[in-house]
Order: C-alpha cells, then structure tokens, then sequence
C-alpha cells in the first residue's frame, strides 16, 4: 500500500503518528483510512516495538469529524458489518501496543474520530485560540437515528460520569470542548503550540506497557457505577430507537464485557439505519451539507 500518513519513531522509541486526508479538507473515517492505519501499526510492529505512541492530526480545525457518513450511506449491510468490524479491529490495535498511548486533540472530534481517541490511554485537549469558538466533542449518532459503532457506548461512561455520558449519548450531544465533563481529558494545554510536548511528557512520566487489552471500558473495576448511572437516568431517557439501542449496547457490556457490547453496536447500528427516523434524518443531513 502506498503510505500517505507520516509517523515517526524518536530516539526514545516513542511512535508519533499523524492522521491527514488527502482531497479532503477534515480526516474522516473511511475504508482509506482504516486501511492506512493498519498498514502504518504494521510497519511499525515491524520496526520494533515502540516504548511510546502519539497521535495527533494534521487537520487545522478537527481532529476527526467521524466517519464517512456518504460510504456508510452507500454500503449494503454485510459490507457495512465487514466496514465496521474493520474499524475496531484496527482501533484496537492501539490498545494492544506494548506501551502507553494518547491521543492529542486540538479540533472537533466527533462520532468514530472520538472513538478512535479513545482507544489511547489518555487524551489530552489543546483549548482554541481566543478569536475561535470552542471545538466540538461527543458522539452524535443519536441524532441521527444511529448508534455508536467503534465502542463508544463502552468507552464514554467509563471516562467520565456515567449518567451525564449516556444522557449525552441518547441525544447526540456534542459539547464545546470547555463544557466537557471532568475525566475526558486527561490534561488541557492553553493551545496547540503546547500539544505536542504535553502528550509526550505524559508518555515519559507513564513508563511501562499497560494492562489492559481493550480501551478502557465497561469492566468489573467500574460496573457498578456505570450500572447506577443507567438506573438514574432510565426513566428519563427518550423513547427513541437510537436511545434503546444504546442502552440495549451499555447494558450488554455491563453483563458480557467489551467484545459482545461492540458486536452489538454493529447489529443494532444497521438495524437502525433501516429505520424511518434514521433515513429521514440522514437524508436531511445530506441535503443541508449539500445546499
């Protein structure tokens, strides 16, 4: 594969890796993308394994908008599985370095661009300049009639909140990244000058390879809160398709772990596309970023 994203291995044997798209004016997830990442975590792998990893993009306002709402769009469902399986297949590969992982964010990161992020140990925000409005930050399927497809009903309640993650689930919310709750950002920089040295500080003062071989997630260490946060919330939740089907994806982690909630999210994600709200909504939002 030609290689079109650029990394860089420093003389520590800490891993920089750059997210860009070529043609595009933000990164989104695309059968492109996933299949660059794989090759670069290949190429990596292959010239020794790293003591640290890094990853930033290049994109001047976003991190990553999310996926490609346009290739989803035109997948059939067996491929649209095989897409998203893909994904986290190759999202997991972050957390299966033998070294800590963080995720430097100084743009929107949205949907399947939060997703991925999250796959790293830690994130660490860069706040916008003084003349910028505050960057975006969530999971916004819901509104459009979908769900989380790359472990976001997993990840986002184990990160901050429980219950202010998925009431913000359920509707799509999408902070401006100064309103985010306590616990997503593990540090925030005052701008994105600063971004680079502050992930890699973080990377030298957590020395070792993690535990963990999944992003941090629904697990025994957090069950209960997250149960205790689904169980405040419940009665006020909308009565939605979206809305059921990410509960229906929480409340599968809480019971069976990290493999059969993702695998979840897939099934219900393309149930969901069938849905009158979701063809309806995402119709709409063609039309509008169209006009």
């Amino acid at each position: 594969m030609d290689h079109q994203l650029h990394w860089e291995r420093d003389e520590d044997g800490v891993v920089t890796l750059w997210l860009r798209h070529p043609g595009r004016s933000v990164v989104v997830i695309d059968r492109w993308l996933i299949g660059q990442l794989e090759a670069c975590f290949d190429e990596i792998l292959r010239d020794g394994p790293p003591t640290g990893f890094a990853l930033f993009s290049r994109c001047d306002r976003t991190f990553v908008a999310g996926a490609d709402l346009a290739e989803i769009n035109d997948l059939d469902d067996d491929a649209l599985a095989d897409y998203l399986a893909s994904g986290l297949e190759t999202f997991a590969r972050i957390c299966t370095l033998p070294c800590p992982t963080v995720a430097g964010i100084q743009g929107a990161a949205l949907g399947g661009g939060l997703e991925l992020a999250l796959h790293c140990d830690a994130v660490i925000a860069a706040a916008p300049p003084a003349n910028r409005r505050p960057y975006r930050v969530g999971l916004p399927e819901a509104g459009l009639g979908l769900c989380p497809g790359w472990g976001g009903t997993q990840m986002l309640p184990a990160r901050i909140d429980p219950a202010r993650a998925i009431t913000m689930m359920v509707h799509g919310e999408t902070p401006a990244m100064t309103d985010m709750p306590d616990g997503l950002f593990e540090r925030v920089v005052s701008n994105e000058a600063d971004l680079f040295e502050a992930c890699h500080r973080w990377l030298a003062n957590h020395p070792g390879a993690p535990t963990r071989r999944t992003p941090r997630c629904i697990d025994g260490s957090n069950r209960g809160a997250i149960a205790g946060g689904l169980a405040s919330v419940r009665d006020d939740l909308p009565d939605t398709p979206a809305a059921r089907a990410i509960v229906e994806a929480i409340e599968i982690g809480l019971s069976d772990g990290w493999a059969a909630a993702t695998a979840a999210e897939r099934r219900l994600l393309i149930e969901l596309r069938r849905t009158d709200v979701a063809r309806e909504r995402i119709a709409a939002f063609f039309a509008r970023t169209s006009a």
